[in-house]
């Protein structure tokens, strides 16, 4: 079975060359204009992964992100004009696992969704549990649990949380855990990493205003704390 992507963008051209690309690529596509269509149309055709804009009539994409989060944690990859910086934020504040900048070419995207598929489990290879703490993780079914109890992550968060656990007290540059996430060194993007890292110590740490398990650098990057 094709994995199934929605597309979500009020330019009907753009979404028509997306869907023809991404079909000519194997995957099963479906289509919405609005945030409003698109909760409706995720919710029957529960997609694999959203290709999301963020400017758009009725309901936007961060309205719809913030909907969707609440009862979904599919990946997410926003579509953003250069000047949304502050949208960007918000978007992965909210959970959305990458984000490309318009205009782009359909190879940069296509990169990025097989990245996030990836990620978020889809054809991936079997690996090993990990301890460390009060955390466990474990690979092959995707699973966290922190102080024994089970807490979702989106592929980004997880993704980071790996390679933290893999080598606890070795510092991780934010060019580091960039490329885990997306497979590329890119320093535009660096700054999403404190986002994501944000985010995860919001779901793990007794206290996020005081963690105790991601530490932070200062000027270099992150670690996690050694038993």
């Amino acid at each position: 079975m094709p994995q199934t992507i929605l597309i979500v963008d009020d330019e009907r051209r753009m979404v028509s060359l997306l869907q023809s690309y991404l079909q000519q690529e194997g995957y099963h596509v479906v289509t919405a204009y609005n945030g409003r269509e698109a909760l409706s149309v995720a919710q029957t055709e529960n997609p694999d992964l959203v290709v999301l804009d963020i400017m758009m009539p009725e309901m936007n994409g961060i309205d719809f992100m913030q909907a969707h989060r609440a009862e979904r944690n599919t990946p997410i990859i926003m579509l953003t004009a250069k000047v949304e910086d502050d949208d960007k934020i918000i978007g992965l504040e909210l959970g959305a696992d990458d984000y490309v900048t318009k205009p782009f070419k359909p190879r940069e995207l296509m990169a990025r969704i097989r990245n996030v598929l990836r990620r978020a489990g889809v054809n991936e290879p079997k690996g090993k549990a990990l301890k460390a703490l009060d955390i466990s993780l474990d690979h092959e079914s995707r699973e966290v649990l922190v102080r024994d109890l089970a807490i979702d992550l989106t592929p980004s968060e997880f993704d980071l949380l790996a390679a933290l656990m893999t080598s606890p007290g070795k510092v991780f540059s934010r060019l580091d855990l960039l490329d885990v996430i997306q497979g590329v060194r890119y320093e535009g993007y660096e700054r999403t990493i404190d986002t994501h890292i944000k985010n995860l110590r919001a779901k793990i740490e007794a206290d996020p205003r005081k963690p105790t398990h991601i530490e932070t650098v200062y000027g270099v990057g992150y670690r996690l704390r050694k038993a």
